[in-house]
Order: structure tokens, then C-alpha cells, then sequence
């Protein structure tokens, strides 16, 4: 068989994910070396139910307390599921390391593609940056709150030195994410069973060690609101950040997909899985902690600044409380440095198509690591500036995971609505929810729509310029650099996804492609599926 030459390897040559990334559009620039397990494990460190449950386990506690924490997440984690059961059934069809935005572009139709791609594109990038800044800034009040454990108190850190410390983590984490990716991979394959085991030895010392268990009547309809809210639904409403906070990021399996092997199942099976096992791991480690409260009011005001910290305290006195936060700190590591690696992929794949500022800078790719460490080093800048604003209101770090929780799930949302809108345009792959997609996407968007509006509202009244929800503003600054932006320049220049391969190549590809097996299994063809 005649094949065209496509710089190093003919077409023939090519891996099979290698094939189907150029009929996308795009060629293989990352090393494709990551196995199934490892993209599930990006995915599964970045939601990391160590990390989002332990940082906002005391907003929990606050607005609607046991009763909202417990039946919280198990409606989230639903929810939720069938927003990943969307974006997987997308992902299988179009594998790429731009994910959200390339769906967007390629479901919404030419007419509508560039303004759903550019909006999805930029509101994932910010949720990714606000996901990376809460996660670390989680961790740099967890290793603080750890010092001032073993000090006995005698440290505080003021706010200037816990953003010292959150800016130190996110550049250890930017050194990390400039080695090769399998070094990454390794890290992300010991955090998945740091978790497992983590939580499992977390649950076992916290019950062993409380004196006093709570009761199962009081941990599955206890309610508590110290919000200063009256309306007991609204505050119920409200402690349902803490659940979705958590359940973000697991888009991580589809920007990883041009670094790993039969991406058109391994990236949508990473997605499914984070959220699934992430779901079971969250369950059993909030009951394990809401178990073992011994003083709810003393928990809800810790001078730790942490509330998982003062249950493990009162549990477990100083040394145990110090050694359950070195795993929970463990936890929030792996997933900052995974975080920074999911970022840097979309700050590259979206600069790739120009559509970010200096976008010849961020899209470069390291020869000798074949990582965009640039992008990484971008991501890092970001997220730090983003905690910033903690120098001045000691609310910022809910409103990053406001922020991070909105932008994430407006992106999430908005291929989605194209795939629903507009089935015509879909091409599956060969994992697809069948007569059930579309059901499932209405209930995606409703739910992303409900959770858009929920997290802009204030969360604790009266509100004041130190407790105001700041996520809004943040939010409407987005929208209006973004639409301006636009408006103003962008429509003019920006088409989507920008293709780097030639037509005449693509055209090769597609056609070796559907005649070729992939990993010894028949080739897929879209007919074959529909008519079974």
C-alpha cells in the first residue's frame, strides 16, 4: 500500500491514537507513552477526596453540617456522574489534548463552533488555574495547620507567610511537571494508592482513637447552620461546595489523551473511573470523619484554621493528628503536581490554536523532555497570582474554589449542550451511551446551569466586604476580558482548533485509519455500532 510521508514515519508506521489524532487534525508532537491505569490516576489524583473534602470539610460543617455533608455528596457524586458520562461518551470521539474546547468547536457546527470553542477554551483554562491554586493554597494551610500543631500553637502563620508557603509549593510543583512525563506517571500511579490506603488508615485511627463516636441518627440528619442564613434550604444549597469542589478536574483524562495509548477508550474509561472510585474513597472518608467529631463547636472554629486537623487533634492528640495530615498533606501534593500537568496541557493545546496571549511561547515543546514546560511555568504564575487577594480577605480561598468549581463546569457543560443541540454533529467512538446520551446530557446541563447560579450567591449574611462571595466578580472580570476580547479582535481571526497537519495527509490518515485495527481489535466504524 502507497503511503505519504509524514516527517519521521509514513502513515502506515504510525500508532494507531497517533493515526487518530491526525485525522483530527493534529500530529503527534507529546510522547505517547501513558498506559490506561496512569490517565485514570491524573484524573483520580486531581479530584483526590483527600485534598477538596479535608480543605472544605468545615464550609460543610457550617452550612448544613452532617445531614448536607453525607446526602451531599452522594447527590453530587450522581450528578456528577452524569456529567462525566457525557464528557467520556465525547472524549471517545474525539481524543485531543484540547478536550473541552476542540468538542465545543467540532459539535456546535461551523457557524456557532469558534465562539463555543473560544468560550469553552477560556473558561476551562480559568477553572484549571483556579483548580491548581485551591489545591495548593489547600495544602499550604494543611502544612501550616501542622506546624502550629506540633509547635503547640506557638506559630500562627499570618497571611503573608501561608501565601510564602502556597508560592513555594506551586514552584516545587512547576519543577516537578519540567521532568519527563514518565516520572510524572509514576507520581501520579503512587498517588492513586497513597489515597486508598490513606483514607482506609485515616477512617480506622480517627474511629479507634474518639472516645465518644457519634451516633448514626446524628450523622445522617444532623443539621447545623452558622451562616447566618435563615433559610435552612438555601444554607443546605450552599454546603454542597464542598462535595462539588471536589468532584472537579477529572477532565485531566481527556487533555492527557494525545500522551496515551488507544486513547478512544482509555481517556472517557479515566474519566468514569475518577469519578466512580473517587465517589466510594469520599463516602467512606467522611463518614470515618463525622464519626469521630467529639466537639462540633470547637472543630467549626479550630485554631488550626483546619477542621479535619482538630478532629485528628482530638482523636489522636498532637503526634497521630501530625501523622494523618503528613497523608493528607501527601494527598493534596500528588494532586497539586497533577494539577499543574492537566493545566499545562490546555494552556498548550489552546495556545496551539492561538488563542491565548504569547501563544508561540506556551504551544513550544521542550525537545529534549517533549513537555511543554513553558505552559507549565505559565500555569504555575497564574495560580499564584490568583491567591494573592488572600493577603487582604481571608475569604479568598472559597472564592478560588467557587471560581475553580464554575469555570470547570461551564466548560464541562458547554460541549455537552452542543451534543445534545445539534446530535447530528456527533461522531462517536467506540464507547457511547447508546439511546441514553442525549437524556443523560439534558440532565448534565441542567445541573451545571443549577451549580453556575448556586456558587455565585454570598454565603454568609450580613454580607460584608470581608465575607462577600468574590467568585462573581472574578467571574464577570472573565466575561468581560473574554466577550471583549472577542468582540473586539478575536472573531475576526479565531476559527477553533487550528490544524497542524496537511489535507492531503489527513485524508491518508482517515483512510488507513478506518482499515486499521487498533490493538488487535476490529477497526471501529460507526455504522457497524449503530446497526448493533
Amino acid at each position: 500500500m502507497a503511503t505519504k510521508e509524514t516527517g519521521q514515519a509514513s502513515v502506515a508506521e504510525l500508532d494507531p491514537s497517533e493515526q487518530r489524532l491526525r485525522e483530527l487534525g493534529y500530529k503527534q508532537e507529546l510522547k505517547r507513552e501513558l498506559t490506561s491505569f496512569t490517565n485514570f490516576s491524573v484524573s483520580f489524583s486531581i479530584v483526590s477526596v483527600l485534598t477538596g473534602l479535608s480543605s472544605l470539610y468545615g464550609t460543610g460543617l457550617v452550612s448544613g453540617g452532617p445531614v448536607v455533608i453525607i446526602w451531599g455528596w452522594c447527590l453530587v457524586s450522581l450528578m456528577t456522574g452524569c456529567v462525566a458520562a457525557a464528557m467520556a461518551e465525547i472524549c471517545s470521539g474525539y481524543p485531543t489534548s484540547g478536550g473541552l474546547y476542540f468538542w465545543s468547536a467540532r459539535l456546535a457546527g461551523p457557524r456557532w463552533g469558534p465562539l463555543a470553542s473560544w468560550i469553552t477554551g477560556w473558561f476551562n483554562l480559568l477553572g484549571q488555574f483556579a483548580c491548581t491554586a485551591g489545591i495548593d493554597f489547600g495544602l499550604a494551610i494543611a502544612l501550616c495547620a501542622t506546624v502550629s500543631i506540633g509547635t503547640d500553637f506557638a506559630f500562627e502563620p499570618s497571611p503573608g507567610v501561608l501565601v510564602l508557603v502556597y508560592i513555594a509549593l506551586l514552584v516545587v510543583h512547576g519543577l516537578l511537571n519540567t521532568f519527563a512525563v514518565r516520572a510524572i506517571a509514576i507520581l501520579n500511579t503512587i498517588s492513586v494508592w497513597w489515597h486508598i490506603v490513606g483514607v482506609l488508615a485515616i477512617i480506622i485511627s480517627v474511629l479507634v482513637g474518639a472516645d465518644q463516636p457519634q451516633s448514626g441518627t446524628w450523622v445522617f440528619s444532623h443539621f447545623a447552620n452558622y451562616t447566618g442564613w435563615d433559610n435552612a434550604g438555601y444554607v443546605a444549597l450552599l454546603g454542597l461546595l464542598m462535595s462539588q469542589f471536589t468532584m472537579t478536574g477529572y477532565d485531566a483524562s481527556a487533555h492527557m489523551t494525545e500522551e496515551t495509548k488507544r486513547a478512544d477508550v482509555a481517556g472517557p474509561i479515566g474519566i468514569l473511573m475518577a469519578v466512580g472510585v473517587s465517589f466510594v474513597a469520599g463516602l467512606a472518608y467522611l463518614l470515618g470523619l463525622t464519626f469521630a467529631i467529639q466537639d462540633y463547636d470547637r472543630v467549626v472554629g479550630s485554631r488550626t484554621g483546619m477542621a479535619v486537623a482538630q478532629i485528628f487533634l482530638d482523636a489522636l492528640g498532637r503526634t497521630g493528628a501530625i501523622l494523618l495530615l503528613v497523608i493528607v498533606m501527601g494527598a493534596m501534593f500528588f494532586a497539586g503536581n497533577a494539577s499543574v500537568t492537566s493545566n499545562s496541557r490546555m494552556l498548550y493545546a489552546f495556545s496551539r490554536d492561538g488563542a491565548v496571549p504569547g501563544s508561540r511561547y506556551w504551544h513550544q515543546i521542550n525537545q529534549k523532555r517533549k513537555s511543554p514546560v513553558n505552559a507549565v511555568w505559565c500555569a504555575v504564575g497564574v495560580a499564584a497570582v490568583l491567591g494573592l487577594p488572600y493577603l487582604g480577605n481571608s475569604t479568598a480561598f472559597t472564592a478560588i474554589t467557587s471560581l475553580a468549581t464554575i469555570g470547570l463546569y461551564i466548560s464541562y457543560g458547554l460541549p455537552i449542550l452542543c451534543r445534545v443541540w445539534r446530535p447530528q454533529a456527533f461522531e462517536h467512538g467506540p464507547l457511547h451511551l447508546g439511546r441514553l446520551g442525549r437524556l443523560i446530557g439534558i440532565v448534565a446541563c441542567l445541573w451545571v446551569a443549577f451549580i453556575t447560579v448556586l456558587f455565585v450567591l454570598p454565603t454568609a449574611s450580613p454580607v460584608t466586604a470581608e465575607n462577600m462571595n468574590y467568585a462573581p466578580v472574578m467571574v464577570g472580570i472573565v466575561l468581560v476580558f473574554v466577550g471583549g476580547w472577542w468582540m473586539l479582535s478575536a472573531r475576526h481571526w479565531f476559527h477553533g482548533p487550528v490544524c497542524n497537519v496537511t489535507l492531503d495527509t489527513k485524508a491518508t490518515v482517515s483512510a488507513t485509519f478506518a482499515s486499521a485495527p487498533l490493538d488487535g481489535q476490529a477497526p471501529y466504524t460507526k455504522g457497524a455500532e449503530d446497526a448493533a
